[in-house]
């Protein structure tokens, strides 16, 4: 088998995989602001928790973390009071680039950013940008498939807070 069907191979078993793990997560109640592209899903547990639930998924999928921002902790540094909110930054370099490949602009949604934020009624939130409205946005027809499995992917890492 040549190296290039090998890699074939390899990147439509990790779909089937990443399906799997889609179909078979608990049901996410998520909200999509289609008039913005914002997917809100909310948390079953605390932040603290939450983030450790999100970078541990995101590691046992071989996606690279980036960085985390406490964004309430910088507020604080500037004087200002925010509600917890803090910023999970992470990607899988060969299926994000693909998308700047396609339009160089869509570097302003990628690596992905998922916010985590408490609303006025102390519910925490997963809060992130709608793939979809991403493809839109950066006018990109020509990943569908890649599109998709990001959605496939964030839903699947969000699903490890939906649920005590």
């Amino acid at each position: 088998m040549s190296r290039h069907n090998t890699l074939r191979l390899g990147k439509f078993g990790t779909f089937l995989v990443l399906m799997l793990l889609w179909a078979s997560a608990a049901p996410i109640d998520a909200r999509i602001e289609r008039s913005n592209g914002i997917v809100r899903v909310k948390s079953a547990v605390p932040m603290s928790e939450a983030i450790v639930r999100i970078k541990a998924d995101i590691a046992a999928k071989g996606i690279k973390f980036v960085d985390e921002i406490d964004q309430s902790k910088l507020a604080a540094a500037a004087g200002i009071k925010l509600r917890p909110s803090t910023l999970l930054v992470f990607g899988n370099p060969p299926l994000g680039t693909q998308f700047i490949t396609s339009n160089p602009d869509a570097g302003l949604d990628w690596p992905v950013r998922l916010l985590l934020t408490q609303d006025d009624n102390g519910d925490l939130w997963a809060v992130w940008t709608d793939f979809a409205w991403i493809a839109r946005r950066h006018n990109i027809r020509d990943r569908d498939a890649q599109f998709d499995m990001a959605t496939v992917v964030v839903k699947s890492i969000t699903s490890t807070i939906t649920a005590k």
